[in-house]
Parts: C-alpha cells; sequence; structure tokens
C-alpha cells in the first residue's frame, strides 16, 4: 500500500460518515415521499461516485483505479438518472438501486481480493460488497412494494456499508502511521 493511499484514508473514511448519515435520515424520516427518497438517494450517489472518481484520478486509494472508477461513475449516473425522472415509481426505484446495489458490491469484493495482499483486514472491505450483493438480490427477489419499506432496506445498507468503509479507512490509518513509525512509507505495489 503506497504513502498515497495510507495519507488519504480520511476520503474513505468521508465517504463511510456520508452512508451511514443517509442512513439514518432514511430511517429517522421513514414516511418521507418517493420523490424525497429519489432526490436523497440521488444526491448520496452522486457524492459517493464523485470521491470514488476522484480516488481513482489520484491513484489514493490503492484499489485498482479502472475499477474504482467504474463504481464512481456507476454512482453518478444513478444519481443523475434518479434527478432526471423525479416521479419515478416506488417499483423502478427499487430495480434502479438494487442494480446499483448487485453492481457495486461485485466491484468492491474485486477491489478487496485486489487489495489481499496489500492490505491486512481486507475483509473489511469485502464485507462491504457481499452486503451490497446480498441486498440487491433481495431486493431483485423481494420487490418491496411500500415505501416505507424500500427506505428501511435502503437505510440498512447504507449504514452497514458506511460501517464497513470507516472500518476499511482507520485500518489505512493505522497502517500509515505503523509505516511512519518504522520510518519508512508504505510499498508503491498499490498503484496498478
Amino acid at each position: 500500500m503506497s504513502d498515497q493511499t495510507t495519507r488519504h484514508w480520511w476520503v474513505l473514511a468521508l465517504r463511510g460518515i456520508f452512508a451511514i448519515i443517509f442512513g439514518i435520515i432514511a430511517w429517522v424520516w421513514p414516511g418521507i415521499t418517493v420523490w424525497a427518497l429519489v432526490v436523497v438517494f440521488a444526491v448520496y450517489a452522486l457524492v459517493d461516485g464523485v470521491f470514488a472518481v476522484g480516488q481513482a484520478i489520484r491513484g489514493t486509494s490503492g484499489a485498482p483505479r479502472g475499477l474504482l472508477a467504474l463504481v464512481g461513475f456507476a454512482g453518478i449516473a444513478l444519481g443523475v438518472a434518479a434527478l432526471a425522472w423525479p416521479g419515478i415509481t416506488a417499483f423502478v426505484l427499487l430495480m434502479l438501486i438494487a442494480a446499483w446495489a448487485v453492481a457495486t458490491g461485485v466491484l468492491e469484493i474485486a477491489v478487496a481480493l485486489a487489495l489481499r495482499k496489500e492490505l491486512r483486514g481486507e475483509w473489511t472491505y469485502a464485507l462491504t460488497g457481499v452486503v451490497s450483493v446480498i441486498f440487491g438480490i433481495l431486493l431483485f427477489a423481494w420487490p418491496v412494494s411500500g415505501a416505507l419499506a424500500i427506505v428501511w432496506l435502503i437505510g440498512l445498507l447504507a449504514i452497514l456499508v458506511g460501517a464497513a468503509m470507516l472500518g476499511a479507512a482507520f485500518r489505512m490509518r493505522s497502517i500509515g502511521h505503523a509505516a511512519e513509525r518504522r520510518g519508512g512509507g508504505t510499498s508503491p505495489a498499490a498503484h496498478y
């Protein structure tokens, strides 16, 4: 893992915090309308996507840049699509979210596998992907008709994903501090 990666651990932590905040908002206001849900989710997907693309461009995550950029652009595209169609039905929103959860989950698992030689405890990042994939599959298999149930499920996913991102970020931070105490940087092998 590179010095650049461990030095920018806070970017992953910030993504995790945004995910947790989004999840809490979904739980605190479960009776929000589908339109409000679309807007809140769109903003979350856009912010998360922008951060992921930024990490890919700067190479600060240690993950393969192409995969991270793909995750980011998927989030941005979903956010833009949700904002462009604010009158979207609950079912269509559910299917969009399910597809996004599966796609980003698979990509996060791939990133965790790519980091397994560079980062001990990569399972926390892989867990983010696994939770996301399971959530997406459940949404496809069990299309919940009520917006309230959708809000609760989305909130749960966001909180779990955010917690896993925070765990991975703080692990990166501790690796960076350990490297500094040893008097050297980390290996540049993470730049693919």
